[in-house]
Formats: structure tokens, C-alpha cells, sequence
């Protein structure tokens, strides 16, 4: 991964998922994390991070073939 998403992700894509709204997802998150242990909470954290980011470039890649 590059160096600018791992500046990117804590900077513009954690705050955004953050401030989303959860809906029904709320519950699942809460008791998920309420079950994980510390090295669980930092393995969830960087799953988070790759799907993320990975989701923001499919999204940057997909908005770019839609405006041939």
C-alpha cells in the first residue's frame, strides 16, 4: 500500500466512516467490539483499514470509468 493512502486513511477516510451514519449496523459493531480482546480491537482496526481503503480506490476506479 502506498504511503499516501496510509497518510490518506487517518486523515480523510477514518473520520468519514466514523461520522456515517450506522443505521441498524450499530448493534453488530457494538457487540462486536465488546467481545474482542486488545490484540482483537487492533486486528479488527486494521481489517478496517484495508477494506477501506481498498473501497475508497474501487470507488475512485469505478467513478473514473463511469465518465468515459
Amino acid at each position: 500500500m502506498s504511503d499516501f493512502m496510509q497518510w490518506l486513511y487517518p486523515r480523510y477516510i477514518k473520520p468519514y466512516l466514523e461520522e456515517a451514519p450506522q443505521g441498524d449496523y450499530a448493534f453488530w459493531m457494538d457487540l462486536l467490539r465488546s467481545d474482542l480482546t486488545c490484540q482483537g480491537e487492533e486486528a479488527l482496526e486494521k481489517a478496517r483499514e484495508f477494506t477501506a481503503i481498498h473501497a475508497f480506490l474501487l470507488g475512485m476506479r469505478t467513478g473514473q470509468g463511469l465518465s468515459r
